[in-house]
């Protein structure tokens, strides 16, 4: 009997709970990374036109099987999950200043911002929306930042080419430049966790 091959991609993202590359389900399935997209994109387009209460992210080169987002709802109430409590202004900052300059130090974050960070830096690991991307290699080695497949996933990007784009400083007459606010980029693209 020859392999349904959607049924096999789907079956593999399901049992996966997270995450899957294309390329190693091309070499489970021993086809090319082109035709799993291929097919993983006619599944994605058979969940829309069905109305399904599930679907598949694309979070840069991987696939997630996930709830559809119009039943977060009813799902919390079954599994009787308090919703999340929504981020900090401070916390939103920080993610504003990883997700846009990562990989960045927290010495860097504290510049911007101009006060400690290290809470909020604690938060946002704790929450899988930001990670360790390694050492910097200054004298005291200190830690980088960067981002996380699950913030993608929480801003329902794709990669990190999705960010919309920080509005354009502007040049007051005295010469002295007014800072961007992070809020006014996050407003382009809110966020429920």
């Amino acid at each position: 009997m020859a392999m349904n091959y959607n049924a096999a991609i789907e079956a593999m993202l399901f049992a996966a709970g997270e995450p899957v590359e294309a390329e190693k389900i091309a070499t489970v399935l021993e086809m090319k990374s082109e035709k799993v997209v291929e097919l993983i994109t006619s599944l994605q387009q058979e969940y829309e036109s069905r109305n399904s209460g599930i679907c598949i992210l694309k979070l840069g080169d991987s696939f997630q099987m996930c709830s559809a987002k119009a039943y977060l709802d009813v799902i919390r109430t079954l599994l009787e999950l308090k919703k999340n409590t929504p981020l900090s202004q401070a916390a939103l900052e920080v993610l504003a200043i990883v997700a846009y300059n990562q990989p960045v130090t927290k010495a860097f974050i504290e510049q911007v911002r101009g006060v400690d960070c290290s809470g909020v830096l604690r938060s946002l690991t704790e929450k899988a929306l930001i990670e360790e991307k390694g050492r910097l290699d200054l004298p005291g080695r200190p830690l980088l930042y960067g981002s996380t497949e699950n913030f993608l996933r929480c801003f329902g990007l794709e990669s990190l080419d999705d960010l919309p784009e920080l509005p354009e400083k502007e040049v007051p007459n005295d010469g002295s430049e007014n800072q961007i606010t992070l809020n006014e980029a996050l407003e382009h693209n809110p966020t429920e966790e």
